[in-house]
């Protein structure tokens, strides 16, 4: 039954794409004409853009566009974490401001959560919105926001009552990334990117009608985000940046030809508009098999067994998936599905690394930082992928940080899965300000 399910919604995108694509539209353009169809966000709800389908399926739909040819949906956290937010916890009115402009890529979005000194320990951040009539001030810094420079609006996290325990006292806001008092800097990684970025708040002002989900009410928003990140970014669970263009104001691509952004010019069968890093990392595995072929490491026993684990892996995650679309139809799922997709993505990216390594050799050492370096390194090796297998092992080790630690992943299994106690602690009945902070 499934199955008849997802060869019909397959056949549905795709008479609409016969219909409905046209590579010589703007980005702008089809990216109104997808999200308005909403082929865009096919897991949204139907009254909001969406056809109210699975995530399985949604996956499906993605796949379908890409196979076709035409531009994905527009990528970024607008589409993945703050538009499912707000569909589950705006109100009405901001559902209409807001989900709109994210399914057409006309704003981008960036995730104010993460301070210097409240990562893993989220909930004792510091940044302060301080209430101005029907506005609020905010005072903080933020860091690790991806695509903090080409955002137009920012989820921002912010406290607003430090004298309850620290988890009640967080109100989360969408915030005008323009305006004056927020400062974004770029952070260079090792890779030799600066995908992510340090924001500086110094009074600057959102609206009271730009609080979501209401006043103090942060933390249950903010693990809403948390969970659709980790359900992106878990292995099996699609791309995690949509089409190749990039949507917005600042990014400048939605003037441009929609058709350029796609291998073929955009002409059917030209390969598809999908990315993001669950087909990085899927083409990683394939690439790996053919470096392994071509300098000979594929006759190493061991990393022939490691290739098969490699395999293996992926291949349990896709299973994974598959049942729990099935448990879906009985009304059921697999508890803590999103958070145990990411320790299983954690995994693969470890072993891509090390097993990436082992195949270059001695080639593994070498690293190019800027373009220029990296087409020098290209003639010097004779090997135009090598650059790509160490940047994705230098990369490797962001993943399993990012949207939750391993460790925290752990965590959320053992309590709230396994009901296992949890660690003694104050924190939930401590008023904020009275706890020790981080020097």
């Amino acid at each position: 039954m499934t199955d008849t399910i997802t060869r019909d919604v397959v056949a549905e995108v795709t008479a609409w794409l016969e219909a409905n694509w046209d590579p010589d539209l703007t980005v702008g353009e089809w990216w109104q004409r997808l999200g308005e169809s909403g082929w865009a966000a096919p897991s949204w709800p139907e009254d909001w853009y969406g056809k109210g389908l699975s995530r399985e399926e949604s996956v499906r739909v993605g796949s379908a566009i890409a196979d076709f040819g035409a531009l994905g949906a527009p990528g970024g956290l607008g589409l993945l974490l703050a538009g499912p937010t707000i569909a589950t916890h705006g109100n009405d009115e901001q559902k209409r401001r807001y989900l709109r402009d994210i399914v057409t890529g006309q704003k981008a979005w960036c995730q104010l959560f993460s301070e210097p000194g409240a990562g893993s320990d989220l909930a004792g951040l510091q940044t302060r919105a301080v209430q101005d009539g029907e506005e609020w001030v905010v005072n903080g810094q933020k860091v690790w926001t991806s695509g903090g420079q080409i955002a137009d609006l920012g989820m921002l996290l912010a406290r607003t009552d430090a004298d309850v325990p620290k988890h009640q006292g967080i109100s989360y806001f969408a915030v005008d990334m323009h305006q004056p008092g927020i400062e974004v800097r770029p952070l260079r990684e090792m890779t030799g990117r600066a995908l992510f970025n340090e924001v500086f708040i110094s009074d600057a002002r959102v609206g009271d009608d730009a609080l979501i989900g209401g006043r103090n009410n942060g933390w249950a928003v903010a693990n809403t985000t948390l969970a659709f990140e980790r359900s992106g970014l878990g292995a099996g669970g699609g791309s995690a940046a949509g089409g190749a263009a990039s949507p917005g104001t600042v990014a400048g691509d939605l003037d441009k030809r929609a058709g350029d952004f796609v291998s073929g010019g955009g002409r059917r069968g030209g390969g598809g508009g999908g990315g993001g890093l669950a087909a990085a990392f899927g083409g990683l595995n394939t690439l790996l098999i053919e470096l392994a072929k071509a300098n000979g490491k594929v006759k190493d026993a061991n990393v022939r067994q490691e290739l098969m684990r490699l395999h293996t892996l992926n291949e349990i995650a896709r299973y994974t998936n598959l049942r729990q679309r099935a448990l879906r139809g009985t009304g059921t799922d697999i508890p803590g599905l999103g958070n145990i997709a990411k320790l299983s993505m954690s995994n693969i990216l470890r072993l891509q690394r090390d097993l990436g390594l082992s195949i270059l050799g001695a080639h593994g050492t070498l690293h190019a930082y800027r373009d220029e370096e990296r087409e020098k390194l290209n003639q010097v090796t004779k090997n135009p992928f090598a650059t790509f297998v160490t940047e994705m092992a230098l990369f490797a080790q962001g993943p399993p940080i990012y949207g939750g630690t391993d460790q925290i992943q752990r965590n959320i299994i053992g309590e709230r899965v396994l009901g296992l106690p949890k660690e003694p602690s104050s924190d939930r009945v401590t008023p904020f300000r009275d706890l020790p902070k981080n020097s």
